[in-house]
């Protein structure tokens, strides 16, 4: 029996869509639509980060909303800049200490990746070994998140980024378990995010509905959604440069907001059909060993991908390019460029150490266009050539 959310598309392979959050969006979206919140349990564990869930009135919301049904929580707020496995094992711990029902996540991606492998390691036991195997029992706890950057999707993927130190890289969890259950998306929480980490999430939302255009599992419902994305994330592009060069986030008014987290949104549900490409694959090497923020590393590796896809599928590069109004890769690498300034210093041997981790990944064989070493060695040389 075909699953109710499960959408089959013709042509030559079988392409899947896949997408059970439930996502309300607007205005006051959590405290209006609290009774969300009843079907999930009786009591919660909001996991969020040391301060910025505090600041932007996010926590304060989901507190409010939960009090006024009746639903007790308790807070797990250690979660750190790029999760680890240690601080998963924790939050779960601290979960099944308190005998929660159901996890709140609030933040940006570390939150929420921390929130599903919370959910996942509270409701079975899965030895450290095992954590990125796939081999998971029907059994997580249910999810409400609350995304307060407009970067990363996760709150419609069904991925978990932890740092995992043995392997020396970013690796993923990968089950529709970690779907959530609902999603909440309120642009107010992202009024007072500083320029910089702005522009780094929007570039990551960008990376991701391109990336999905240039996966193998690219369909035409996941490419119509990313267009829109890329779209929406280029009519906040001049306002976003007024930004950087005023340096006032106040510069980006609340429909602006909305844009880019809606525009996030929706490039969230294109990576969770589709996965991410050769840009992620090098990126995670930029993030492990010379902490350059995730969207920031995108940005620096996405125009030198382009330009490789623009040689080898024109084709395909000019349909991405187009939502973009450009006629060529090199505008889009140009932009890019105004957006990130000066680039970090990067050693030869640094590069071949980062092509070496890269070709290994999954993300390679998800591309249409597959990258050599060599090639990725080249694309590294020139993202960081002065």
């Amino acid at each position: 029996m075909m699953c109710p959310h499960t959408l089959y598309l013709g042509g030559n392979m079988t392409n899947k869509y896949y997408m059970p959050t439930r996502v309300i969006m607007g205005d006051d979206c959590i405290t209006k639509n609290s009774e969300l919140f009843i079907p999930l349990g009786k009591k919660a564990l909001i996991v969020t980060g040391t301060q910025s869930a505090k600041r932007n009135g996010s926590e304060k919301d989901v507190k409010t909303a939960l009090e006024s049904v009746g639903i007790q929580y308790q807070v797990f707020d250690k979660v750190m800049s790029n999760p680890t496995i240690s601080c998963v094992y924790e939050g779960a711990a601290f979960a099944q200490a308190n005998d929660v029902d159901f996890i709140i996540a609030i933040g940006g991606g570390s939150p929420m990746d921390a929130g599903k492998a919370i959910a996942l390691l509270a409701a079975q036991d899965i030895e450290e070994g095992s954590l990125f195997s796939g081999n998971y029992e029907d059994k997580v706890l249910p999810m409400a998140f609350v995304p307060t950057t407009a970067g990363t999707g996760a709150e419609v993927t069904q991925y978990s980024i932890l740092t995992n130190d043995k392997a020396q890289t970013k690796t993923s969890i990968a089950s529709d378990l970690l779907f959530p259950t609902v999603t909440f998306l309120d642009a107010k929480y992202t009024v007072h995010l500083g320029v910089i980490t702005t522009i780094n999430t929007a570039i990551d939302a960008l990376a991701h509905a391109v990336e999905g255009m240039l996966s193998v599992r690219a369909s035409s419902v996941s490419n119509a959604l990313a267009v829109e994305s890329i779209r929406m994330i280029m009519n906040c592009v001049p306002v976003m440069l007024q930004a950087l060069q005023s340096g006032s986030e106040d510069v980006i008014n609340l429909k602006q907001r909305e844009q880019l987290l809606e525009a996030s949104f929706m490039a969230g549900m294109v990576i969770a059909q589709t996965g991410t490409t050769a840009v992620h694959a090098m990126g995670y090497s930029l993030t492990y060993f010379k902490d350059i923020d995730h969207g920031r590393a995108n940005g620096l590796l996405l125009g030198e991908y382009l330009k490789l896809v623009e040689m080898v599928r024109p084709d395909l590069a000019g349909r991405i390019l187009a939502a973009m109004n450009f006629s060529e890769a090199e505008q889009f690498r140009e932009l890019l460029s105004k957006f990130l300034g000066e680039k970090e210093e990067i050693s030869s041997e640094e590069i071949d150490q980062y092509s070496k981790l890269a070709i290994q990944t999954k993300n390679i064989a998800n591309c249409v266009v597959k990258p050599i070493e060599e090639n990725i060695r080249t694309m590294f040389e020139l993202s960081f050539a002065k």
